[in-house]
């Protein structure tokens, strides 16, 4: 086992989840990523409890809620480095849509109005909105933003080629906002 890897963590918080698919979409250049980063969490695999040190800690989305806000917290405690990952994590984008109207407006349209049968406000397994939404760097301090709606393939590549290789990348010479 090369003990060079870097140890890489991602977590999706108020989004799609195509940052994500994005990722997967490198194909066949995830073999040789899989040669030089270590995930150590994510969506992507079975490990469930973020290591105390992590080298790469990418989150998408944005912050909306307060599982989201703890979420953010954590990577930026246990992340060496944090990457914004994501037109969502950079701007707040369109879960951000919500913060020109009063939450219980949102929530009365979304359960009440939208809904036929049991009309009602969920309380339980729900965490509770924040308010306003937020992107990553309105709570937490980011080191890398990624913009994209979703960032393409080539762009994460090069953002953790360029880390790989012990540079700085400039995300904004392979992609920009909603593209």
């Amino acid at each position: 086992m090369n003990n060079a890897k870097i140890t890489v963590a991602t977590a999706w918080l108020d989004g799609c989840s195509g940052c994500h698919m994005s990722f997967l979409d490198m194909d066949q250049r995830l073999v040789e990523l899989a040669q030089l980063i270590d995930i150590v969490y994510s969506p992507l695999v079975d490990a469930k409890e973020l290591p105390e040190t992590v080298d790469v800690g990418i989150l998408e989305g944005s912050i909306s809620s307060e599982d989201d806000l703890e979420k953010a917290q954590q990577f930026r405690k246990h992340c060496k480095l944090l990457i914004s990952l994501g037109d969502c994590a950079v701007t707040g984008n369109v879960p951000a849509l919500r913060n020109h109207f009063k939450l219980a407006d949102v929530l009365n349209r979304a359960y009440h109005e939208n809904v036929t049968l049991q009309p009602q406000i969920p309380t339980r397994g729900v965490p509770a909105l924040r308010v306003p939404v937020k992107p990553i760097h309105g709570e937490v301090a980011v080191d890398v933003f990624i913009p994209g709606c979703p960032p393409s393939a080539e762009a994460i590549w090069y953002v953790l080629s360029e880390l790989i290789a012990g540079r700085m990348p400039e995300p904004s010479t392979v992609t920009r906002f909603g593209a």
